[in-house]
């Protein structure tokens, strides 16, 4: 999973300018991309010394006033969201309520890059105090029975305050994939930061065994594992409806609850006021008759249905800068949409 909860950076978008998008890069790179790389990880070590110094009120003013300027720029990741979100929001809102909701959108994943530098200084019981948590039940059952946990998330609101609950809950770690980045420094950072957390991380490629191998030996164990999951940016991915539109979403959480009878549960992390809210969703079934590529598909439209359903309750927390539809390109600039 890409982000905090199973991949290396939140890919959906980059930084709140949303001017750089990370991604593992295949083959050698030449010698400019291996300087823009270091560059980002530069930037990325700055931001993170930075925040660290200075006071938190001086910090989140900072990132807002960053989140507005992004929105403002109306750069290509805040128009492909803007289109997204007239897709969530089922075409009903007018031009300038689209516009003024692609703004808070912004300001929000802003808020998840200041909160995500500023993490690890934060005290676990912080972060738990200010967690509002749903669908605690949902969790106790399946941990009362024994069973392993299959999270799967979309990339909404802050998906690593909702792992810092997680590891305070299970009283231990959990493990999650992170893809390999460029260069190694910023994926090491980025492993630091997540392991710092609680959270076990493996790599997606380029690991010893293979992620799937690793992740279903934790689960079979009675392990808990967290995947985001919205965007799919492979080629293998899962025919579902999502926002009645035909999307792919990768298939991977479904699949290791079918081999490892673990619990797949959807969950939907979104801000409030005074921190994070974490909504987990029922058990999506994978189990029963059928063939497993077919149970698998079922779960896993099962899991597009939980999400629609809470990411609609807080669009403005939906985090997805990149295309999620094949029909639904960023929409024109500005000065062209008025033409």
């Amino acid at each position: 999973m890409s982000g905090a909860l199973g991949g290396g950076v939140p890919e959906p978008g980059a930084g709140p300018g949303g001017a750089v998008e990370l991604r593992p890069v295949p083959g050698r790179p030449s010698p400019g991309a291996r300087a823009s790389a270091r560059l980002t990880d530069l930037g990325y070590a700055a931001g993170w010394g930075a925040v660290k110094l200075l006071p938190e009120p001086v910090v989140r003013a900072a990132f807002d006033a960053a989140g507005r300027w992004a929105a403002g720029r109306d750069g290509r990741g805040v128009r492909q969201l803007r289109a997204n979100l007239r897709v969530v929001t089922g075409g009903r809102l007018g031009e300038a309520e689209l516009d003024a909701l692609t703004g808070r959108a912004m300001r929000s994943y802003a808020r998840y890059w200041q909160e995500a530098f500023r993490l690890p200084r934060l005290s676990s019981g912080r972060i738990v105090a200010g967690s509002e948590m749903l669908g605690r039940e949902h969790l106790e059952k399946a941990r009362g029975e024994g069973r392993g946990l299959v999270f799967a998330l979309p990339h909404s609101g802050n998906w690593d305050a909702a792992g810092v609950w997680f590891v305070d809950w299970l009283d231990g770690p959990f493990m999650t994939v992170a893809e390999r980045l460029r260069p190694e420094s910023l994926y090491r950072r980025f492993l630091d930061y997540r392991e710092s957390l609680g959270m076990r991380v493996v790599p997606l490629t380029g690991g010893p065994r293979p992620s799937s191998a690793v992740l279903g030996e934790w689960l079979a164990a009675g392990g808990s594992v967290c995947l985001l999951v919205d965007r799919d940016l492979g080629h293998g991915g899962i025919p579902v409806d999502f926002f009645g539109r035909p999307a792919t979403m990768p298939g991977g959480p479904a699949l290791l609850a079918a081999r490892t009878g673990a619990a797949l549960h959807p969950a939907v992390c979104s801000f409030t006021d005074r921190g994070w809210r974490l909504d987990v969703r029922r058990e999506v079934p994978v189990d029963g008759p059928g063939r497993l590529r077919d149970r698998v598909a079922a779960a896993m439209q099962g899991v597009a249905d939980a999400f629609t359903d809470g990411i609609a309750r807080h669009p403005e927390d939906w985090h997805m800068l990149g295309r999620v539809w094949a029909d639904v390109p960023p929409d024109p600039a500005r000065g062209d949409r008025s033409r």
